[in-house]
C-alpha cells in the first residue's frame, strides 16, 4: 500500500486508475531523486511500454492528453481567453467516447479537462468517466457548479477529480471571477472535504494576487479546507486582445519561485507551478512529451497555452493527428535552452516560437482573437529577457549534481522519444 502525507496527516493512496493515485505519482514525479524513480514512477513496466507503442504508431504518445469538452463558461473572468468567445464550440459525445478509447490503447493514463468550463458537460462526463474505468479524469473548473449530487458520484466513480480555480481570498478571486464567485467556491471545497475527495487547487497568479496566493496563511487555508495539491500558472497574455499588465514581473516571478518551493519543502505538500516547475518535470512536456492538448475545436495542440495547430481530430484519428509536422517540429527544438529555469518556447525563450511554427498550415486557434507568433512574441519577449538574467543567476545557484541530473534526463527523454518513434 502506498501513502501521501497531506497537511501533516498520512493519507492511505488507492491504486491506479483512483484520482488519489494521480496525486501520489504528481508527487513522485516533481520530487525525482534519480533515474530509476523517474522510470519507475508509473511502474516497472510503463516505459518499455511506452517506447514500444511509440515505435508501434510511430509516433511520441502522450501520458497524458487534455480535452476542452466546451468553450463554453458560466463565468466571465477577465483576463481569460474563454472569456469572450461569443460563438461556443463543442466536441460532441460520440468524439470524445472516440478521442478516449483510441487514447488507452496508445497508452495514455490520464485525461485531464478544461474549457471554457468542463461542468457545463458535466452529464457527459460522468458518462464518460463510467465507460472509461481504466483511465484517471481530472476537470479544470470554477467550481461553481459542484454541488452534493455531483460529488457523490465522483465517489463512486473514484476515477474523477476537480481541481478549484481560485484567486485568493474573496476580493481576489471576485476581482477577475465575478462577485460571489469565492462564496461559492468555498462551498464546492467544503462539500468535497466532506467525501474525502482529494481535490487540488488551480491559480492563475499574477502581478495584483501574487502576494496573496504564496502566502503561508493562504496556502493553509486551502489545505485545511481539503485541498490535496495543487496547480499554479503564471498570467500569460494570449490573444490579441490580452492585458499584459498582469504579466508578473522578472523579480515577482522569482519570488513566487521562492516562496513556493520554501513551502513545498517545509510542509512536503506538491505544488505544481508553471513554468517555475519546468526544470523539474525534465523541460517543456508538450507536443507530446508527457502532455498534448485537443481544444473544443477538435484543433490539437502542443499544450494549452499554445494556440497553434496544423491538424484536427475531426479530420483524422488521435493517432495521426500525433504526428503532426508541427509537433515533430516542436520536439526537434527541444530543450529551448541549458538553463531548465527557461523551460518555455512562449514565455521564457520566445525566439524559439518563431521557429518551431515555421511549419506549413499552422495557424492561430484562438477562436475570438487569433494572433501570429510574432504578435505574441512582441508581447513576450521583454519579460523574457528580463526573466533570463534572472533565472541565469538562479541557476548558477542550484547545485552542480542538480544540474547535471535535470540535464540528463532532459536529453535521455527528449533523445530517446523521436528516436525510437522514428524507426
Amino acid at each position: 500500500m502506498k501513502y501521501l502525507y497531506i497537511g501533516g496527516v498520512k493519507k492511505e493512496i488507492p491504486e491506479y486508475p483512483h484520482h488519489k493515485n494521480f496525486i501520489y505519482r504528481l508527487y513522485r514525479y516533481f520530487e525525482v531523486k534519480n533515474l530509476f524513480d523517474f522510470l519507475t514512477i508509473d511502474g516497472l513496466f510503463y516505459i518499455p511500454k511506452r517506447l514500444y507503442l511509440n515505435r508501434k504508431y510511430k509516433t511520441v504518445l502522450p501520458r497524458l492528453l487534455m480535452i476542452d469538452p466546451t468553450s463554453a463558461c458560466n463565468l466571465k473572468c477577465k483576463g481569460c481567453w474563454a472569456a469572450d468567445y461569443s460563438k461556443n464550440t463543442n466536441l460532441s459525445y460520440e468524439k470524445l467516447d472516440e478521442i478516449l478509447t483510441e487514447a488507452k490503447k496508445a497508452g495514455v493514463l490520464e485525461i485531464l479537462m478544461t474549457g471554457g468550463e468542463p461542468m457545463m458537460r458535466k452529464n457527459d462526463i460522468l458518462k464518460l468517466c463510467r465507460k472509461h474505468s481504466g483511465l484517471t479524469f481530472g476537470l479544470f473548473t470554477n467550481g461553481t457548479l459542484v454541488d452534493e449530487t455531483f460529488a457523490d458520484e465522483m465517489v463512486q466513480l473514484g476515477n474523477l477529480n476537480v481541481y478549484i480555480s481560485i484567486e485568493g481570498y474573496r476580493d481576489e478571486t471576485d476581482m477577475r471571477r465575478g462577485e460571489g464567485t469565492y462564496e461559492k467556491v468555498i462551498a464546492a471545497m467544503d462539500i468535497l472535504r466532506q467525501r474525502d475527495i482529494g481535490f487540488g487547487f488551480s491559480i492563475c497568479y499574477h502581478s495584483k494576487n501574487y502576494l496573496t496566493v504564496t502566502s503561508d496563511e493562504f496556502l493553509n487555508f486551502l489545505i485545511e479546507k481539503g485541498a490535496w495539491f495543487g496547480w499554479m500558472f503564471t498570467y500569460l497574455p494570449i490573444g490579441s486582445d490580452a492585458d499584459t499588465s498582469l504579466c508578473c514581473t522578472a523579480g515577482q516571478r522569482a519570488y513566487v519561485k521562492e516562496k513556493i518551493e520554501d513551502y513545498q519543502r517545509r510542509k512536503k505538500f506538491t505544488i505544481i507551478d508553471f513554468p517555475n516547475s519546468g526544470h523539474k518535470s525534465i523541460g517543456c512536456v508538450a507536443a507530446s512529451n508527457d502532455f498534448a492538448h485537443i481544444n473544443s475545436n477538435g484543433d490539437l495542440e502542443p499544450c494549452a497555452f499554445c494556440h497553434y495547430s496544423d491538424v484536427n481530430i475531426h479530420d483524422m484519428s488521435l493517432v495521426e493527428a500525433l504526428r503532426s509536422p508541427f509537433f515533430r517540429n516542436f520536439r526537434k527544438h527541444k530543450p529551448f535552452s541549458d538553463n531548465f529555469l527557461r523551460p518555455c518556447p512562449f514565455f521564457d525563450v520566445p525566439e524559439a516560437l518563431l521557429e518551431i511554427t515555421e511549419v506549413d498550415n499552422v495557424k492561430s486557434t484562438h477562436l475570438n482573437y487569433p494572433e501570429s507568433p510574432a504578435e505574441l512574441v512582441a508581447k513576450t519577449k521583454p519579460i523574457a529577457e528580463q526573466w533570463k538574467t534572472v533565472a541565469e543567476d538562479l541557476y548558477e545557484k542550484m547545485p552542480a549534481n542538480e544540474r547535471r541530473r535535470f540535464g540528463l534526463l532532459t536529453r535521455l527523454m527528449f533523445w530517446g522519444n523521436d528516436k525510437i518513434a522514428r524507426r
